[in-house]
């Protein structure tokens, strides 16, 4: 009775309040809305980091409950602030009279949409509430439309084109089969899969058509199966991200196949290096030294990143078998030949197909923290990783790469006892949106949850509630349910 008494004369939050009257009270609903806001912002503050942040269902109970002991983190609060107008300590502390008077109108944000840009601006406040992202609200509901029935009516030209020339090929096919596999290539580490997966698989089928059934020159067909053996080496990927390293494996043989058939040195070594992605991940890496050792070995000439990636892979498998001397040197090795690098067509087309600086600084880093025999060295290690992230240009930045940099800082800090900051470092994980979550991240995010298991740990109430988040998250949708 007495419970029932507190509960009763107990202010809800204004958080509450004005997600009951926005009828925001469905996780999936406030998830929504919570994701377009840090859209929203991301693009108006060009804030990379918030884009794509999410809320998991356990925390948004938490913040409708009114149950939080601490602020949320940076990031969350602004989003919260952005989608609220309000401060986050108003919002989690209790609401006033005012809040809880019958709302007036509520505005929305204007949305002006180009195909260049997109900029977002507040519209006239009509009151003290704060600006909604209902999707009626965002713009010229048309244009978004009409972008996309432009897109559309490319590709189906394009498709025309290529089936029109018949058994031969002209040069028009061969530059927008180029144009389409140097733009997917560069999209790839920076969108999600769902969103290119069809246009890889059409941009394959067109190479491999063509090569089996149209009347091609012999210079000709080098470039369509260096092409081939490029969206294949892609769709290898797409393959390990749904985590069917099976497929994997059988796209990257057809890749390879694709790379001899075109006599390209770089191509091979390349496709040898996604084999050796493939396995490391899926837990051989026995397998994955085996396969980036072959790389090197195809590639003894290649000057590009792509021998630069190699060594790392072998640097990650040898330090995931505690070779530490093998790990050690080939991460030297990397290092040798970035010094010395030449770059070659593969890095032209950038993306996927080239291994930056940062990628370099994450997967040292990650066979430093394998290693776990200089707990100093793998915390200044991950640390350079998720500044050269967070840095990083636009081409050059990969979601799923600086996941995997924050993950292995989370590591390093869990090796060190610093509880606190292993869970700062995998938080901005953990808000990754479902369709950016996959095969490879999510191993990350178990490997600190293992780590988390450790008996210091097993007490903590902070490290428990890391847990039981990275099992929702692990449980939830995933890049693979997503097709």
């Amino acid at each position: 009775m007495a419970e029932s008494s507190r509960e009763e004369t107990t202010a809800p939050t204004l958080l509450r309040v004005l997600v009951t009257r926005r009828h925001w009270q469905v996780y999936e609903t406030f998830r929504h809305h919570y994701e377009r806001a840090a859209q929203a912002l991301a693009e108006r503050e060009g804030d990379r980091r918030v884009r794509g942040l999410t809320v998991s269902k356990r925390q948004f109970e938490r913040w409708y409950g009114g149950e939080l002991k601490t602020r949320p983190y940076p990031d969350q609060c602004r989003v919260l602030e952005a989608l609220f107008d309000h401060p986050v300590d108003e919002l989690l502390g209790p609401a006033q009279p005012e809040h809880t008077a019958s709302p007036r109108t509520v505005p929305t944000l204007s949305v002006h949409r180009s195909a260049a840009a997109r900029t977002v601006e507040p519209a006239p406040r009509a009151g003290p509430l704060a600006a909604t992202l209902d999707t009626g609200t965002w713009g010229d509901p048309g244009t978004g439309e009409r972008e996309r029935q432009v897109e559309m009516a490319a590709r189906r030209a394009f498709r025309f084109g290529s089936a029109a020339e018949g058994s031969t090929v002209v040069p028009e096919t061969l530059a927008q089969l180029h144009d389409e596999v140097r733009r997917l290539a560069d999209a790839y580490p920076r969108l999600p899969l769902p969103t290119l997966l069809g246009d890889l698989v059409e941009v394959q089928d067109t190479t491999f058509r063509i090569l089996e059934h149209g009347r091609v020159r012999p210079s000709q067909a080098k470039e369509l199966y260096l092409l081939a053996g490029m969206t294949s080496g892609m769709l290898a990927k797409a393959s390990h991200d749904v985590g069917d390293p099976r497929s994997a494996m059988m796209q990257a043989r057809t890749a390879y196949v694709c790379a001899d058939n075109a006599d390209h040195p770089a191509m091979r070594a390349w496709v040898r290096g996604m084999q050796s992605l493939i396995n490391y991940w899926a837990g051989r890496p026995q397998e994955a030294a085996r396969y980036a050792a072959l790389g090197t070995a195809v590639g003894e000439d290649v000057r590009g990143t792509t021998s630069i990636w190699l060594a790392c892979l072998e640097a990650r498998a040898y330090a995931l078998l505690g070779d530490a001397p093998n790990a050690r040197a080939a991460a030297a090795r990397a290092e040798d030949t970035r010094d010395a690098l030449r770059p070659d067509d593969l890095d032209s087309y950038g993306g996927i197909l080239t291994f930056p600086r940062a990628r370099q600084l994450y997967y040292v880093a990650e066979a430093v923290v394998h290693l776990r025999d200089d707990p100093r060295g793998a915390q200044a290690q991950a640390d350079a990783a998720v500044a050269a992230y967070r840095d990083a240009p636009p081409e050059e930045w990969a979601f799923g790469d600086e996941a995997g940099a924050q993950t292995n800082l989370a590591l390093s800090r869990v090796a060190a006892g610093e509880l606190e900051g292993a869970v700062e470092a995998v938080r901005p994980v953990l808000e990754l949106p479902f369709d950016q979550r996959n095969f490879g991240v999510l191993v990350s995010v178990r490997r600190v949850h293992d780590a988390l298991s450790d008996a210091r740990f097993l007490g903590t109430r902070a490290a428990a509630d890391v847990r039981e988040e990275i099992e929702e998250f692990t449980a939830g949708p995933t890049t693979a349910q997503l097709q």
